[in-house]
């Protein structure tokens, strides 16, 4: 089944479940966790420049999970934030094996992938960048 409503359904359905990911992480950064003892993981997991990094972090997850789930400037908004996956599963979890469970790259893999298969294949037409560029 390859019609464009199914497409743009299935590009609305993960934009907006990996912008949910994002905001809900800088969310609890922010609320939960707090920005400090995020320092302290990203200064122990060897982030450089741990505080400024965890700022950066906090401010994309929330800006570009936004964007994503609204589909406005998406390419860029999930370029960034698989950009902040990779690196966390670089700094984080890449020494941790493959399962989130033992701190793995399992959940940063899945996420870099589906912002791929958004960057690759576009917003769809239920998005604001869709609406933008409809002839």
């Amino acid at each position: 089944m390859d019609s464009p409503a199914v497409r743009d359904a299935a590009l609305l359905i993960v934009r907006v479940v990996v912008g949910v990911v994002f905001i809900a992480h800088g969310v609890d950064k922010i609320l939960v966790t707090g920005i400090v003892e995020t320092t302290g993981q990203f200064s122990a997991g060897g982030v450089p420049q741990p505080q400024i990094s965890a700022w950066l972090a906090t401010i994309v997850e929330l800006i570009a999970g936004s964007m994503l789930v609204v589909g406005v400037l998406t390419s860029a908004a999930a370029g960034l934030l698989m950009l902040l996956a990779l690196s966390a599963g670089y700094f984080v979890h890449f020494g941790h094996g493959f399962f989130v469970r033992d701190g793995g790259i399992e959940f940063v893999a899945v996420l870099a992938a589906a912002l791929l298969i958004v960057i690759v294949f576009g917003p769809g037409r239920a998005s604001v960048d869709g609406v933008l560029t409809r002839d």
